[in-house]
């Protein structure tokens, strides 16, 4: 938000500099980014008074001019203006100056006449882009005197960061409030007094809401007898000052207001609307609108137009439509004031890629209750710089009246809340400041304090107590840590998705991982390359660089790419971990997009660290799979069921991991042509997870204690001979599913792959170790030998195994 001084003194009368006022906003929460000085190229531009003016005696356009610049002498300019006359007053630079677009100003001779300056026009000072003669000054002007000066221009804009919540500082009016309560000033808004034209009929244009859900309030004012043309100068280089470009008196105003007081307008031009009604509803699929920058927009079902009797003008809250903008030739307008859903106006924002000035406050909120204060005033500007006149009649539909929020206010609260006493009347005198209507009632204990209309974040106690922390100042409250303490009565409760991620993380802390964080921001280029569908990919409009032109879909690029950074530094291996979002494209979605964490498993290269006595071995799919397991134990969850996938765009080979009959991830190999334009010249193995599915499998988990063993297991292994078809997950699987009451356990131990016979199918040799406990007993040999029998003969009639 941009913030002309000169402007903010018409509400409140501060008298201190820029850098102080953005010191004391940046500490209640409105960071100054910048404090700009848009009038600095032409500081050295003077008032001048043309003494004399005449033809040049060469030229048939030229004219010889003496003007009193302040200097001790009068100038000798040359100036090719139609406009020029004797007796005005005009800016003029002097010799020497630099002009905004770089031209030096030097002595010349033009056609044999001595010229020591320049008259300017408002285009070569940088202020309009009118250039079609000179600037002519009012005549109260002094010579001499800088033009800045003398036009009452901003030498300093402040650059104010808003924080989403508050909407009510995107306007000079919020930043006003926010200024005299922090300086201890008064607030006044001056008035415009509306008058209506009562020698002409009532002028009403219907208003048809037919989504009250998504148009809270709309309403509109007829103005007649209006002559479009440039607006005042003051009213031209105020919007210039703050990075708007005039346009005409018309539209400016409607700037002027939303830049004054936050709400946005729009003038439609009356004759060129059919039906002279306006119509508020939902566009029909595929519905086009030409909008005001010449660009015809497809519409969807969700997007909110204004329409007339037969098409749609305008895209409710973002921009106006091209056939109904007011013209040269405009005399008749409707000027609209409404209020919209903000998520609605978002959404439409979002999906086309067109953000305005209005749609930026639409999105927060603006304030409902001053929405019809806003269009009278912006009316009786509109009718003073056009020359026209208000019609009688108010259009108005509202199908939704705010309703402020009432609060409950514990004066003690917001003592513990913020660690400091604070005085009530400190607290009493804040809140009145910030538009609040505070009944301390005959119990001062609990407050009673009604929200104001432009403050829509003011919905809680938590709320108040931030607003007076604020202006109490934040920085000034010592920092102490507070006591920590945990109530048994949420023991049990579900753990919360960032204490789950931290647990994530330090379980791979504990395993020896490192955790890796890469930007969400992937290239086309690298989910290309990864062979991942192109379906559900989402752009960035404006990315930071061809290699970050899109949301990434998986993790493995981001952890691909911190593979060949850490191979480039010499690493013999990597163990890394990541817990991150992926994106998908949704259209549903209020954003658009659907968001998915997942984590990120990476190995490569050495398995240990290369020092006496670890071998010199390189990890494999043992050391992923086991990662995986070990994880899934840690969140108490079923050891997993590993199948192998069919086809995978980068994984070779490729497992399916699920559990509780839900995929909840992969993992395998990367693909060795894939994995070599990552400089890994050995097999990288990787796996990623859905923490979504994860979470949800260990949140119905109940945990519950058994007792510790107390008499001895008895362990038997026993090796089997399986061909090609049969995998180690299945024979596991099947010996747990036999449910015998004495098995307590079965792990792999051994695994030896003879090289087959000529002709023969090969066939490995697997070794288990099986535990056996009783729980109230110490076995006996001869039963445990009995136990592994059945499991030796279920093994070969179910599996067709060899013991």
């Amino acid at each position: 938000m941009l913030l002309s001084l000169s402007w903010l003194r018409e509400f409140t009368p501060y008298e201190g500099t820029a850098q102080a006022l953005g010191d004391r906003l940046t500490m209640l929460g409105l960071e100054l980014e910048d404090i700009r000085r848009p009038h600095d190229a032409i500081a050295s531009i003077v008032v001048g008074h043309v003494v004399s003016c005449e033809a040049h005696p060469e030229s048939d356009h030229l004219h010889i001019c003496k003007v009193d610049a302040g200097q001790e002498a009068l100038l000798d300019i040359v100036c090719g203006a139609p406009n020029v006359a004797q007796g005005q007053k005009v800016p003029v630079a002097l010799v020497g100056t630099v002009m905004p677009d770089g031209l030096v100003i030097k002595k010349a001779k033009l056609r044999g006449a001595p010229s020591e300056g320049m008259i300017c026009s408002e285009r070569e000072l940088g202020l309009a882009d009118e250039h079609s003669g000179i600037m002519v000054l009012p005549e109260n002007f002094v010579a001499g005197r800088p033009l800045v000066d003398q036009l009452a221009l901003d030498r300093e804009i402040l650059d104010i960061s808003v924080t989403p919540n508050r909407a009510d500082c995107l306007s000079v009016l919020g930043l006003a409030r926010e200024t005299a309560l922090a300086f201890g000033l008064p607030l006044s808004v001056s008035q415009l007094p509306l008058t209506e034209d009562e020698s002409a009929p009532e002028a009403l244009v219907p208003v048809n809401i037919e989504e009250p859900e998504l148009c809270w309030l709309y309403a509109g004012r007829v103005l007649g007898g209006l002559r479009v043309g440039p607006s005042p100068a003051h009213v031209r280089h105020r919007l210039h000052a703050v990075g708007v470009r005039p346009i005409s008196n018309i539209v400016d105003v409607t700037n002027y207001i939303l830049f004054e007081c936050g709400q946005p307008l729009h003038a439609f031009d009356l004759d060129r609307l059919e039906g002279g009604r306006i119509v508020v509803r939902r566009a029909v699929e595929g519905e086009c609108l030409v909008t005001l920058d010449g660009q015809e927009r497809r519409l969807a079902a969700g997007d909110l137009c204004i329409c007339d009797a037969g098409r749609a003008v305008a895209l409710a809250g973002v921009m106006g439509g091209l056939a109904t903008e007011v013209t040269a030739s405009t005399s008749t307008v409707f000027l609209e004031s409404a209020v919209f859903q903000p998520a609605s106006i978002r959404r439409t924002s979002r999906r086309l890629g067109l953000s305005s000035e209005s749609s930026y406050r639409f999105e927060r909120g603006i304030d409902q209750e001053r929405t019809l204060w806003a269009l009278d005033r912006a009316c009786a500007m509109m009718a003073a710089l056009g020359g026209g006149r208000v019609r009688r009649g108010l259009s108005v539909s509202q199908p939704r009246p705010f309703r402020a929020a009432r609060v409950d206010f514990r004066p003690a609260r917001a003592n513990a809340l913020l660690g400091v006493r604070i005085e009530p009347e400190f607290a009493k005198r804040t809140l009145a400041g910030l538009g609040c209507a505070v009944d301390t009632g005959e119990n001062s204990a609990v407050w009673h304090v009604v929200q104001p209309s432009w403050r829509p974040d003011l919905t809680r106690e938590a709320d108040l107590v931030e607003e007076i922390g604020r202006f109490h100042g934040l920085d000034s409250i010592e920092p102490v840590l507070p006591p920590l303490t945990r109530s048994l009565a949420r023991a049990g409760a579900p753990e919360s998705r960032h204490g789950f991620w931290a647990r994530l993380k330090r379980w791979g802390a504990g395993l020896g991982l490192n955790e890796a964080v890469n930007y969400s921001f992937v290239g086309h280029r690298d989910l290309d390359l990864l062979s991942l569908p192109r379906e559900g990919r989402v752009s960035i409009m404006n990315p930071l660089s061809a290699e970050q032109d899109a949301l990434r879909t998986v993790l493995a690029p981001g952890l691909l790419h911190t593979l060949r950074n850490n191979l480039a530094q010499g690493a013999a291996g990597l163990r890394i971990f990541e817990l991150a979002h992926v994106f998908a494209a949704e259209p549903s979605a209020e954003s658009g997009v659907r968001e998915t964490g997942m984590l990120g498993l990476l190995l490569c290269g050495s398995r240990h660290d290369a020092a006496w006595p670890q071998p010199e071995e390189d990890a494999d799919y043992a050391d992923l799979k086991g990662l995986v397991e070990n994880l899934l134990h840690f969140l108490h969850l079923e050891p997993p069921l590993c199948r192998a996938a069919e086809a995978h765009p980068f994984l070779l080979p490729c497992v399916d991991i699920e559990i509780g009959g839900k995929k909840a991830g992969v993992m395998g190999r990367v693909k060795p042509q894939m994995a070599d334009v990552y400089h890994a010249r050995k097999d990288v193995w990787l796996a990623e997870l859905n923490l979504e599915i994860l979470r949800d499998l260990h949140d119905a988990v109940r945990v519950r204690f058994a007792a510790l063993p107390v008499y001895p297991p008895v362990r038997r292994d026993i090796t089997v001979a399986a061909g090609p078809g049969v995998t180690v997950g299945l024979i596991m699987e099947h010996m747990r599913g036999m449910a015998l009451p004495l098995l307590e356990d079965v792990v792999l131990v051994a695994c030896f792959e003879p090289e087959p016979a000529a002709g023969e199918e090969p066939v490995r040799k697997l070794s288990f170790r099986l535990t056996f406990r009783h729980a109230q007993r110490t076995l006996k040999d001869a039963e445990v030998d009995k136990e592994r029998e059945k499991v030796a003969q279920s093994l070969v009639k179910t599996l067709g195994v060899t013991v």
